[in-house]
């Protein structure tokens, strides 16, 4: 059966593949020339959450969630096994805990700028924040560096649940002036009730498996004249 480009995902299996935890080591050997999309997000924003809702394990989870925020310490590798092909999930530390040794945070940084700016199968990165909160001044940081790199941001507005209608509206809207973005490159998300992961997941298939005529003017920014809206070209540090 052929893919419907403008349709969802649909998760088959996922497997961990490995950890990078030093500056200079290799990603897991089964990761070279495979697409890969990268998670990053400040340390409270529900990160670990949102990619176990993503991948559809809630029941065994996948990435760890901790409720002291600063605990994923390595560059941690996914293999996810999905209707239109295989691909990696690849989580970010988690940046902006004061709590975090200052040694530890020093160590991050050259690990993850390593990744992001020299992984040639990097398609993307999925930038989280805190819908309650909007972009802090970390997260615009992180998106400002991602700009820089030239790599294509999808954001994700976490705790969606948590606001009412009327206020998450409000909260949207603030999100997207705050990152000087178009609306269809944000997605409201809640890992409790599931809200807006089959959108995510649609980006996800537009970027890691665009359409012949697309992939041709994929170089820095995915294009998107269909349902699923495209990342647009920004990008961040440890997530």
């Amino acid at each position: 059966m052929e893919f419907d480009p403008n349709a969802p995902l649909r998760i088959k299996s996922v497997e961990f593949a490995g950890a990078i935890g030093q500056i200079g080591q290799a990603p897991p050997e089964s990761a070279v020339g495979l697409a890969q999309v990268a998670f990053s997000g400040r340390s409270n924003v529900g990160k670990s959450s949102l990619i176990n809702r993503l991948l559809g394990r809630t029941r065994t989870q996948m990435a760890r969630v901790s409720a002291s925020p600063g605990k994923t310490q390595e560059i941690n590798f996914y293999k996810v096994r999905s209707d239109p092909g295989d691909f990696f999930l690849v989580d970010l530390p988690g940046y902006g805990y004061a709590r975090v040794p200052s040694e530890l945070r020093g160590r991050w940084q050259p690990l993850i700028h390593g990744f992001l700016s020299t992984t040639k199968d990097l398609k993307g990165v999925v930038q989280l924040i805190d819908l309650r909160t909007g972009p802090t001044d970390d997260d615009l940081q992180a998106v400002d560096y991602l700009a820089e790199l030239g790599i294509p941001v999808l954001f994700a507005l976490t705790k969606a649940d948590q606001l009412k209608a009327m206020k998450r509206e409000e909260a949207v809207a603030k999100s997207v002036r705050k990152l000087g973005v178009d609306n269809d490159q944000v997605i409201p998300f809640s890992s409790v009730k599931g809200t807006g992961r089959d959108d995510l997941l649609g980006v996800l298939a537009a970027l890691l498996f665009p359409e012949p005529e697309d992939a041709a003017s994929a170089g820095g920014t995915a294009s998107s004249e269909d349902s699923a809206p495209a990342p647009s070209s920004a990008v961040e540090s440890e997530a």
